[in-house]
């Protein structure tokens, strides 16, 4: 699996190079492997889905980016063509690789319902989904976010928090999240 998902890397680049996609997709990495580790799954399917789920942001004009998604308002229709356009660019990118024909439906699926599907129907959907917003917990990701966002940053924080309920499917997502949570807290001073 590592010389595949390296070779997903690879193919995947050119299209992670808009909104800080590079930086989010393996920070959204990591997490979903720790999200294997703790709770199980396939990881021929959450390792590529996480890798992939981002390429079809290539497709929407960078100037309409801000307007399809963020914490406070977003347009739906953009949003939805980063899944849709994601889920075909990612189908041409596992066909160079070696996946039995099923798994690569099944992460095709998962990519072009990560952020508008809310009903998760397996372990390996919820995990991915849940490690592509872990990322806006980690300093890297909260920083990238209230910047682009022109958020007040303790106020995005206390936002982040307000996620934390109902946000993750997973209760060791939701653990994640707390941590990385707290460790931007402590560093930038904040509290509640």
């Amino acid at each position: 699996m590592q010389n595949i998902c390296a070779t997903l890397f690879d193919l995947a680049e050119p299209y992670l190079k808009v909104r800080h996609n590079d930086i989010h997709t393996k920070i959204s990495f990591d997490f979903a492997r720790q999200l294997l580790e703790d709770l199980g799954g396939r990881p021929e399917i959450v390792l590529p889905a996480i890798i992939l789920h981002d390429v079809g942001w290539s497709a929407v004009p960078e100037e309409k980016h801000l307007q399809a998604f963020g914490p406070e308002k977003f347009d739906a229709e953009l949003r939805r063509i980063h899944e849709i356009e994601g889920a075909k660019i990612a189908g041409k990118i596992l066909e160079k690789i070696p996946l039995a024909p099923e798994d690569r439906l099944e992460i095709c699926r998962i990519i072009e319902i990560h952020d508008s599907g809310e009903n998760p129907l397996t372990l390996e959907e919820k995990i991915v989904k849940d490690a592509d917003k872990l990322w806006r917990y980690t300093m890297e990701g909260y920083t990238i976010d209230y910047q682009r966002f022109d958020i007040d940053a303790k106020k995005y924080w206390k936002m982040l928090h307000g996620f934390l309920k109902n946000w993750f499917f997973t209760d060791r997502a939701r653990e994640l999240a707390r941590r990385e949570l707290e460790k931007v807290g402590e560093k930038k001073g904040f509290s509640l």
